[in-house]
């Protein structure tokens, strides 16, 4: 990859939890190229990972806030502004959660209460982040917002029970401010629909390992890594992609578009 694609260029990075995380990577990707940002997740989640020592790393500051609470986003928006001198070129949202999956329930005995849970962390916190950056006004123009979706939005895919229907929010809900967005300031918001990946929430979900070997056969590049992932988010962050917006992009290796591969008809064949 060209070397400082963002230079210049301000930002806040939500979700980095772990070395394993997609967040993670790209914050470290960013760094590489010239970006200056601020971290920032819910405090319940700082305590479970390791982000203080990214922010080091990358010669930053973490910020908690809960990406739910129009307060928090606020307060975090206005702190990081004052520390990065200046309004932001992009953001990344990186958040996803359900209490269902976590808790072991079928798409047919949901609890409402953790659904209505699962759509707030992981979508509607999504168009909050946008609304609060319009309201304060720190989008510079031409920014760039991605959020991370998964193709369960599209497809069905039983084991992601509430959280498909989360990911198919914030995919409208990228293409509905992406629409208001872009009219206002030429801000661009995107998702990507990435491969199965192991971070440690791709791997509480049952069944993964399975799923992502199934992935694996049918992709014909393979399943792309979370760091392959970090660097499309950064071209995506670019000016190199100043023109794609409202768009759900598939990162997955070819998964989205093979209807079966060799592979597994090679599997199947003497059943």
């Amino acid at each position: 990859m060209a070397e400082n694609l963002l230079k210049g260029k301000l930002g806040i990075i939500t979700g980095a939890l772990d070395e394993n995380s997609i967040a993670w990577k790209a914050a470290l990707k960013a760094h590489e190229q010239g970006a200056k940002f601020v971290l920032t997740n819910a405090p319940i989640a700082m305590r479970m990972g390791a982000i203080k020592e990214l922010a080091d790393h990358c010669k930053t500051i973490v910020i908690p806030a809960d990406a739910t609470s129009l307060e928090d986003i606020e307060k975090l928006y206005a702190e990081s502004k004052e520390y990065l001198g200046g309004n932001f070129d992009f953001l990344l949202h990186s958040i996803g959660m359900s209490p269902n999956i976590r808790k072991g329930r079928s798409y047919g005995d949901l609890n409402y209460d953790w659904m209505n849970k699962s759509y707030d962390v992981s979508a509607i916190s999504f168009h909050k982040m946008m609304h609060v950056a319009e309201k304060m006004d720190v989008l510079n123009e031409w920014s760039s917002i991605v959020g991370l979706s998964y193709i369960a939005a599209q497809r069905v895919y039983p084991f992601y029970t509430d959280m498909a229907d989360a990911k198919a929010l914030l995919e409208s809900i990228a293409r509905g401010y992406g629409y208001r967005l872009g009219k206002m300031k030429k801000v661009r918001v995107n998702t990507i629909s990435q491969s199965p990946t192991k971070t440690t929430a791709g791997t509480g979900i049952g069944g993964f390992d399975a799923f992502f070997n199934f992935a694996d056969k049918m992709s014909p590049l393979g399943n792309a890594s979370a760091e392959a992932c970090a660097d499309y988010i950064i071209t995506l962050f670019s000016d190199l992609t100043r023109f794609v917006t409202m768009q759900n992009l598939f990162h997955d290796g070819g998964y989205s578009t093979t209807g079966i591969s060799e592979e597994l008809m090679e599997q199947f064949k003497d059943l």
